[in-house]
């Protein structure tokens, strides 16, 4: 029996290479993945693809991480090692032939790069492995697709009506009957965990954007014998949101708050009662004292007939649902799918500028 360690959409250099993002992916690695694999003597990972983010270059310090957080420790425990190029891994949109793997990594033996779809066998388990399918593989993935044998396929795939993040619904992509073949499918791409039928998002390891507030993260390990998909989920947070109420709050209970957990992160605090501008600036100045990198004070100036919980923490949504929203809102001839695939494409965009 072999179990396979499957892990997704790392996106190594996110957040225009943000330091501070750097150094919580790395806790990932050094505190949850490398030692679970250390404790359950796995020997076999796979990466569905997007390993890094940029697909124009790499940072000098990003491709330091990945090989000191990542492909160094694979190398370290002699684990066998296949990785998926993904759409965010490629230079040309229309071709995998240049690719960041390749570039870094092409000459080393213990990297099995997928640009072309493949089978491999582990342990008697027959896998077809899938990468991103564009205009120059097309032809070849589709025929190697429709030849397999295989019961299981690990890819990179874009996939009609799956989330792509919590409340984004993709209506691009490939529709799920194209792999009823298989019994099940394997894929990265989108960031959210989810499944239907026999297909399954594993979803990314740990939280880039807001929209992975509050959705579970982490990685997965696939039993080759018995077929069971377990999920290994990732406890540390980038993004939280504080609801404030200072209503019954005591500077005393101020000075017991423990707020060292929200070092280098993502914060949003709601206000829910505000009642003494002395306690509540004491309050954000520990915030700031305990290393907080982004704060932001979500306090309702406009909508004060607002008087429930839902539609208080509505307003610390993420950009793209609040876009979502608005573009739900407006009376418009326009295709809502495509006005809402035009805001997430501007607003992917804008991310890697930060």
């Amino acid at each position: 029996m072999t179990k396979v360690a499957l892990i997704t959409d790392t996106h190594f250099g996110a957040r225009n290479d943000s330091r501070v993002f750097a150094k919580y992916f790395s806790k990932f690695w050094s505190e949850i993945f490398f030692p679970y694999i250390d404790n359950h003597s796995i020997d076999h990972v796979i990466h569905l693809g997007d390993i890094v983010d940029r697909r124009k270059y790499i940072n000098y310090v990003t491709a330091d991480n990945l090989k000191k957080d990542f492909i160094h420790p694979l190398k370290e425990r002699n684990i066998k090692f296949w990785c998926l190029i993904g759409n965010h891994d490629i230079y040309y949109r229309n071709s995998l032939e240049i690719n960041a793997l390749d570039q870094l990594y092409g000459l080393d033996e213990n990297i099995n790069l997928i640009t072309e779809a493949q089978e491999i066998n582990i342990d008697g388990c027959d896998l077809l492995l899938v990468p991103w399918i564009c205009k120059d593989n097309w032809n070849s993935t589709w025929s190697a697709i429709k030849k397999s044998r295989s019961q299981v396929m690990l890819g990179h795939l874009e996939l009609n009506g799956f989330e792509m993040h919590r409340g984004a619904v993709c209506d691009t992509g490939f529709d799920l009957e194209e792999f009823h073949k298989f019994d099940m499918v394997l894929s990265g791409h989108f960031h959210h965990k989810s499944s239907n039928d026999n297909i399954y998002y594993l979803g990314c390891p740990y939280e880039i954007t807001w929209s992975d507030y509050n959705d579970p993260k982490g990685f997965h390990v696939f039993d080759t014998v018995t077929r069971e998909l377990e999920f290994i989920k990732n406890p540390h947070s980038m993004f939280y949101k504080f609801d404030y109420n200072d209503s019954n709050m005591k500077i005393e209970e101020l000075d017991d708050m423990d707020l060292s957990l929200f070092e280098n992160s993502y914060m949003k605090v709601i206000i829910q009662n505000k009642t003494n501008p002395y306690l509540f600036d004491l309050f954000i100045d520990r915030l700031t004292k305990a290393g907080v990198h982004d704060l932001q004070i979500v306090e309702d100036l406009f909508n004060l007939d607002m008087d429930n919980e839902s539609d208080i923490i509505d307003e610390a949504k993420s950009t793209m649902e609040m876009l979502d929203s608005y573009v739900e809102q407006i009376e418009t001839s326009v295709s809502k799918k495509k006005l809402k695939g035009l805001f997430q494409s501007l607003y992917n965009e804008a991310l890697a500028l930060e």
